[in-house]
């Protein structure tokens, strides 16, 4: 379940980031200093880490830390580099254990795992084309990264050219970090050059990655780890630790040596715990053990779904604890009307963080804690970011602490709240509450929504206090004499303002999808649609169980759309977005009702009509779907010349093989 006090505090970083942005890139008056601003870039990157369903289109991740910023060339990942799921302790690695085996793969044997550390560090994605670094790209939102190439060819650990023999192509994923000696000596020499620290070593990396000046990336003391890949033609590996053991060979960096094939969930454990008592004692450091189905067909088979594979988790170490005081209770509501209790608390620094507030989840957890106002209590950082309130220290009472009842009407409208019996916080379900609907119209101008620049959260509000807008739909009603009614609108300001709303009517589909707000619906669920649907019209249409049937899309997406789009009021807002002009633009769509449905394609091998690229395409825009390596749930393996190993496994698990000639007729690419 999404945290909703992180929901809370994810916002106040996008506005606070975006603000000190604005400070120092545009007007060249920062307020803060570096170290300041990394602890708050820092803060939010870990928020959006943990908790991915908040990434949210306008944060700041997604403009600079994550997606591109202006000053980088924005790179495309061919495989998307996921995020992981968290596992806090024994008991939820367990769950995800049994699941794994007894949901996914039908079956009791324990599975063999590779337990690495989790570095604390910054991700990138190296790729080579016949041994040659071509480009590095950091992580970014997971799709789109930037280009830091310059930046690292200047890294002593990242070799230029890999030993051969190399695949052809290879897209490597690794932790840039910097060890706990070197930023101490960092740190001094910056004090000593009269030069702002950093706050810590993963702050100095991600810092020093993104330079605009490759000299001063160069002076850096950063290091790297591999940890895995994304493409790889030309080569194949069996397991997780022989694709660490293949890096290796080829000349990259890895950490076999703390790396562990574990039998089964208790010896998964046993290697934490392990980890766990050494982790002082390391030279760099981590936070937890990334544990990987270690059989790469297995992991084939179980796949992923929208934004973290479902063959590997964190295992993270326990999070640091302090205490400090309730001094107050106060009352938050999101944009899905959820009301949510957060403690106000006597600020206490937890990890190296200021905390005044910890998220108290809804009343079940306040009823469990037993919590009041005035208590004393243990709060802690989940996962090192996320400040929770775990203990309540009843036995510190003195009888004047006071205690926190179910609300029973809405903080921000009045309006009576409703608590239905399988929910466990309380809704506002006035659709025109204020802070839901702030909330709405700031999800659908933001940027990976509509991108609707020069209409910021201040603008919004007035335009919804002087009765201008209503509705997302009432955007494209604006005129220039209603734009005038805001403070500090001018002429040339206001001309830019209607410009871009009037760009944002031919956004492609999936921004537009996006920005609706359906909930569980984030942006690589909503590409995901629009690859499958060519309009909202058709979407609408189609049932749970069709949606259900698109993979990566879930009982509770589907359902969730399904409800979005029988809903009266939606009809009416999509009707009059239409009516408005807006038409988005259609993308690439996958036929639902291809003769590829439901099959599931390898391509290997050199084709001579198609490349493989094109080839993964066709499967997909037939109903298919491409997978890069080969499992017993695979329906057909294309063979080109020079087939190599995937050939030969598919033939040993006897799965049926197509030549060239084969494929193009059953996709009737050829006549």
């Amino acid at each position: 379940m999404i945290d909703l006090f992180s929901q809370q505090r994810h916002t106040e970083l996008c506005n606070e980031i975006t603000r000190h942005n604005r400070l120092y890139h545009e007007l060249d008056q920062p307020e803060i200093t570096d170290a300041e601003y990394d602890a708050l870039f820092r803060e939010l990157l870990a928020i959006e880490e943990q908790y991915p369903e908040l990434v949210t289109a306008d944060s700041p991740s997604q403009r600079v830390g994550s997606r591109p910023s202006e000053k980088f060339t924005p790179v495309e990942h061919v495989v998307p580099m996921l995020s992981l799921k968290n596992a806090k302790n024994a008991e939820d690695f367990h769950e995800f254990d049994a699941s794994l085996r007894k949901t996914f793969l039908a079956r009791s044997e324990e599975l063999e795992y590779a337990c690495e550390m989790k570095m604390d560090g910054v991700a990138i994605e190296l790729t080579y084309e016949k041994g040659q670094l071509t480009r590095a790209s950091t992580r970014g939102d997971g799709l789109v990264g930037e280009d830091i190439t310059e930046n690292v060819r200047t890294i002593a650990d990242i070799p230029q050219i890999l030993t051969a023999p190399c695949p052809e192509i290879l897209d490597v994923r690794g932790e840039i970090y910097i060890d706990l000696a070197d930023f101490q000596t960092l740190n001094r020499t910056q004090e000593e050059n009269g030069q702002k620290t950093f706050a810590n070593p993963r702050n100095a990396a991600a810092g020093s990655l993104r330079q605009l000046d490759a000299n001063i990336t160069a002076q850096r003391p950063l290091r790297i780890f591999c940890y895995g890949i994304g493409r790889m033609q030309g080569a194949t590996t069996n397991t997780q630790v022989e694709t660490l053991q293949h890096l290796e060979k080829l000349g990259l960096r890895v950490n076999l040596k703390d790396t562990t094939v574990a039998l089964g969930a208790e010896a998964v454990i046993n290697t934490f715990n392990d980890l766990q008592e050494r982790r002082e004692t390391l030279p760099f450091e981590i936070d937890g053990v990334v544990v990987k189905v270690n059989d790469r067909a297995l992991q084939e088979e179980l796949g992923m779904v929208s934004r973290s594979p479902r063959w590997a988790i964190a295992l993270k170490f326990p999070p640091r604890q302090e205490q400090t005081i309730v001094e107050d209770i106060g009352l938050q509501v999101g944009r899905t009307g959820a009301i949510t209790p957060v403690a106000h608390l006597k600020p206490v620094t937890v990890s190296g963080v200021t905390v005044s507030r910890a998220s108290l989840h809804n009343w079940d957890e306040i009823k469990r804690l037993d919590i009041r106002v005035g208590d004393h209590v243990i709060v802690e950082r989940a996962g090192d970011v996320i400040p929770d309130v775990v203990k309540v220290l009843t036995d510190k009472r003195t009888g004047k602490e006071r205690q926190i009842p179910l609300p029973t009407e809405c903080p921000e409208c009045g309006t009576p709240v409703q608590k239905n019996p399988d929910e466990v916080v309380p809704r506002c379900n006035n659709p025109q509450c204020p802070a839901q609907v702030i909330e709405s119209f700031k999800h659908f101008v933001s940027r990976d929504a509509m991108d609707i620049e020069s209409l910021g959260v201040k603008q919004l509000k007035q335009l919804l206090d002087t009765g201008r807008i209503r509705d997302v739909a009432d955007l494209y009603l604006l005129s220039k004499e209603d734009l005038f009614t805001m403070e500090r609108m001018g002429d040339t300001l206001a001309e830019k303002l209607l410009r871009s709303i009037e760009a944002s009517k031919n956004r492609p589909l999936s921004r537009l999808l996006f920005g609706l707000g359906i909930r569980h619906v984030g942006r690589n669920t909503a590409r995901i649609l629009a690859k499958r649907f060519a309009s909202l019209d058709e979407l609408a249409k189609c049932t749970a169980g069709q949606l259900v049937a698109i993979h990566e899309i879930g009982d509770k997406v589907a359902e969730s759309i399904v409800d979005y789009f029988s809903n009266q009021e939606k009809k009416l807002l999509l009707r009059k977005l239409q009516q408005a002009g807006v038409e988005p633009q259609g993308e690439v769509v996958i036929r639902q009702d291809g003769p590829l449905t439901g099959k599931t394609f390898v391509i290997t091998g050199t084709l001579s009509k198609l490349s493989r690229k094109e080839a993964e395409e066709l499967v997909e825009q037939l109903g298919g779907r491409a997978s890069g390596s080969v499992s017993k749930r695979t329906d057909y393996v294309v063979a080109g010349e020079n087939a190599g190993s995937k050939l030969t496994k598919a033939q040993k698990l006897g799965v049926q093989i197509l030549n060239e000639e084969a494929f193009a007729k059953l996709t009737g690419s050829v006549s």
